[in-house]
């Protein structure tokens, strides 16, 4: 569920809860695990801040995703990748649907072998987000 800036704002400013969700996009898109070891003993609260939101990502990933950690390029048994057909049942949309929202970037996926491959994980914030909307 979507809710505005000010929902997330606490103690007059003073604080700001991310949700599980955000953090593990956070961690994904904005390279946070590299920063963590980047900047690792300059500042021990933000040394905590990024250590809580990596273990609230890892949380969320493993409840939407089965894995603790974010899927390998390579495809394995039960894949953490999609094709879109795949993708589109579980989001219950069209595979044209889901080729649109790759196409408009709004669902990051590799093209592989002309097909389509989508983590798993990009399903489920694709999806989280939609409904949020």
């Amino acid at each position: 569920m979507w809710r505005t800036p000010a929902h997330y704002v606490h103690a007059g400013g003073a604080v700001v809860v991310v949700p599980a969700r955000v953090a593990a996009w956070l961690v994904a898109r904005a390279q946070l695990d590299g920063l963590r070891t980047e900047v690792r003993g300059a500042d021990p609260e933000v040394d905590s801040v990024l250590i809580a939101l990596t273990v609230s990502a890892m949380h969320w990933r493993t409840s939407a995703t089965g894995s603790a950690h974010a899927p390998e390029p390579e495809v394995g048994r039960r894949s953490s990748w999609m094709n879109t057909t795949e993708a589109s049942d579980h989001l219950h949309v069209t595979s044209r649907a889901v080729r649109l929202a790759i196409a408009d970037g709004r669902l990051p996926a590799d093209r592989v072998d002309g097909r389509w491959r989508i983590s798993r994980e990009n399903v489920e914030h694709y999806r989280a987000g939609r409904r949020a909307a």
